[in-house]
């Protein structure tokens, strides 16, 4: 076939497969027009999940009359004043937007600019552009978008159900919301009004975190930490939840730069790894960070819907976030997220006409097998603190009881504890193997009986392989036949513990990576393993001594609110919320 050129309406509509993916994709465009043209409050309106009228209406600067004929033709537009690419100070600049959407779809602009006396209007359907007229609007513009692919009726069969096209908007307009907190917000699809944001005082610290609070939820604005780091040019700022505070997606996680909101694989690996091992494989963190930088540090240019960014140095701002997340969590020590607590009285309730669950489902089985052990004297707290009265007023109280050899049962003055032993001495163990390790390296302690750990033949290679690795982090282990390995020195912060499973769990992470340098590039999760291996099993029986020294060994250990799998380590539940479960209150 011959070389031909395409014709301008087959044109728009390919730019329009590129930028108008659905309708949630037009309102993004329309509202960052919005917030470019300085507008202090945006009204958004979708019917029909937006294919049957999307509405933005702004307070913005405006268009003046002659501008509002060329807005709708092919890249034009008003944000590139030096036609610098490398300097992009606004949200949209390709103008590609208004035209693309209105190759498949009937749209309206109303647009009076600031200091006019009169407003205008112009409409497109379909490609074929009308002609411009006098319109009755105040300051800004309004846009309508009506039969959103009607021109193009193929894409209707790849659109999803309204309630999904609906929440896809509602979830735009949010993101932009809260990388603008500065502008007024609304949001009405069908009849109703379902989100409506007033604009926030200057001071993201300070004044932003009730506004993040009506997006992400009152729960985040419980359990958020503040972030703040610079580094050069380099600056976040904003509010990171809790590591117990976690989702099935990543939908809770808002990430802005310079302004824009984005969906960018740097920033979200930087997300993983500021939170680390603190957060369950498969589970997010919720948070919103801001970053700003340079226009010419980063370049926006590199996808239609900007979204995915590509930085000029990109290592300088992963370490920045993942050192600042790493600091604000570190900070919160061993605190839980609030909601542990209202998940654990839940379970607790039952609506009416629900049978009550029998005693074992909360974990308070007959203990004629296994009874409870009870503390035994006040005297016993002593090393501790001076009395029983003293001791409830740290953080996580003064131990009372365990529980199936599992779980200490502690009371502080306004509420009561219970912590899993296990999870909260695992990641005790954790925290102090990373410092030793920091700190110059693991002591070791030989064994009188050296362990020999049958193995297949496989693992029992690869942990000889790394024999030399593993003697520095205080594991001496050679190889014993083909098919085994032998013990003889194991770090002193472990003691001898079950030396058989951590064996088979190590060489099952050294089984995760490749070359030589597997245990250093997998430093963290190894020595995870080591203290899952080397601490305070479920089931082993406590004294009040060791209860209430682990009780305060938590309130002194970063990131003691959550084991090393990221599952919590204890549950605090108000001693107001028990009494109502009493009809006390």
């Amino acid at each position: 076939m011959a070389i031909r050129q395409l014709p301008p309406n087959l044109i728009n509509r390919i730019a329009a497969g590129e930028v108008v993916e659905r309708p949630a994709s037009v309102v993004k465009e329309l509202v960052e027009n919005a917030i470019d043209a300085g507008a202090s409050r945006i009204d958004v309106v979708a019917h029909g999940g937006g294919l049957s009228l999307i509405r933005v209406t702004d307070d913005g600067s405006g268009i003046d009359r002659d501008d509002l004929v060329l807005a709708v033709e092919r890249h034009a537009t008003s944000k590139l004043k030096d036609d610098d690419l490398s300097h992009i100070l606004t949200l949209g600049f390709r103008g590609e937007a208004l035209p693309s959407i209105a190759a498949v779809a009937r749209l309206t602009i109303m647009s009076r600019a600031r200091g006019a006396d009169q407003a205008h209007e112009i409409s497109v359907d379909g490609g074929r552009k009308g002609q411009l007229k006098p319109a009755a609007i105040g300051e800004g513009t309004r846009i309508e978008v009506r039969d959103l692919f009607y021109a193009t009726p193929a894409r209707l069969k790849f659109m999803k159900s309204e309630r999904a096209e609906t929440a896809a908007i509602a979830d735009v307009v949010k993101r932009l919301a809260l990388a603008n907190p500065e502008i007024a917000f609304s949001l009405s699809t069908g009849d109703r009004a379902t989100l409506r944001l007033e604009p926030c005082p200057p001071g993201l610290l300070d004044h932003g975190l009730a506004r993040l609070g009506r997006i992400l939820g009152e729960e985040f604005v419980t359990d958020a930490l503040t972030v703040r780091a610079a580094r050069g040019s380099l600056a976040v700022e904003g509010f990171a939840g809790l590591a117990t505070l976690h989702r099935p997606n990543s939908l809770g996680q808002h990430l802005v730069v310079n302004g824009r909101p984005v969906r960018d694989k740097l920033l979200a690996g930087a997300v993983r790894g500021g939170y680390g091992d603190l957060v369950p494989n498969g589970r997010h963190p919720m948070l919103a960070l801001f970053l700003t930088l340079p226009p010419d540090e980063v370049d926006v240019n590199v996808h239609p819907a900007k979204t995915e960014l590509r930085f000029r140095d990109a290592q300088a701002v992963r370490a920045l976030i993942v050192t600042a997340l790493h600091e604000a969590l570190g900070s919160a020590q061993h605190r839980a997220t609030a909601s542990l607590s209202e998940q654990a009285l839940s379970r607790m309730t039952r609506p009416a006409g629900v049978s009550m669950p029998n005693r074992q489902a909360f974990g308070f089985a007959d203990r004629a097998q296994a009874p409870l052990a009870p503390i035994s004297t006040p005297s016993a707290l002593t090393h501790v603190s001076a009395d029983d009265d003293s001791a409830v007023a740290f953080p996580l109280g003064a131990a009372r009881a365990q529980v199936h050899d599992t779980f200490i049962i502690a009371e502080t003055e306004n509420s009561l504890v219970i912590v899993d032993q296990h999870a909260a001495h695992e990641r005790l163990v954790y925290e102090r193997l990373k410092k030793a390790f920091a700190n110059g390296g693991l002591s070791r302690q030989m064994l009188l009986i050296p362990e020999v750990v049958e193995l297949d033949a496989e693992a029992a290679e690869r942990l000889a392989g790394a024999a030399a690795d593993l003697e520095r982090l205080g594991l001496v282990v050679e190889a014993f036949g083909q098919s085994a390995v032998i013990v003889r020195e194991v770090p002193a912060l472990l003691g001898q513990g079950n030396l058989q499973g951590l064996m088979r769990d190590l060489a099952d992470e050294l089984a995760e990576g490749e070359g030589s340098l597997v245990v250093s590039e997998r430093l963290d999760h190894v020595l995870s393993t080591m203290a899952c291996h080397g601490s305070v099993r479920a089931g082993r029986r406590l004294n009040a001594i060791e209860m209430n020294a682990l009780l305060r060994d938590m309130e002194e250990t970063p990131f003691s609110g959550q084991c090393n799998h990221g599952r919590p380590t204890y549950v605090e539940l108000k001693l107001a919320d028990i009494e109502k479960l009493f009809q006390r209150r």
